[in-house]
C-alpha cells in the first residue's frame, strides 16, 4: 500500500516520531487549510499560517541554523491540529 506523502508527515506529528523540516510543516498546513502569512509581526524568523475558514492561527519560529523543527514545535502543532479536528 503507498502511503502518501501528507499521510507520513501526518503521522510523524501524530507519533512525535522522525523529522519533520519546516518545508514539510508547510505543506501539511497549507493541505488543511492554512496559508503562510507574511506580512506584518511575521517578518524575520517569525512565522505566521492562518486557516481562513477556520479563523485559526498558528505563530512559530522558522528554525534556524538548521531547518529541522524542535521537538516542543512539532508538540504544539499536533495539540493546535487536533483541539481543531484537523488530525
Amino acid at each position: 500500500m503507498h502511503v502518501s506523502k501528507l499521510q507520513k508527515i501526518l503521522d510523524w506529528i501524530i507519533n512525535s516520531s522522525g523529522t519533520i523540516i519546516y518545508s514539510e510543516l508547510s505543506y501539511v498546513l497549507s493541505r488543511v487549510g492554512y496559508q503562510e502569512v507574511k506580512t506584518g509581526k511575521t517578518s524575520g524568523s517569525r512565522v505566521a499560517f492562518y486557516n481562513q475558514s477556520k479563523k485559526l492561527l498558528i505563530r512559530l519560529h522558522k528554525p534556524h541554523p538548521s531547518n529541522e523543527l524542535k521537538d516542543y514545535q512539532i508538540k504544539l502543532i499536533k495539540a493546535h491540529l487536533g483541539q481543531n479536528n484537523l488530525i
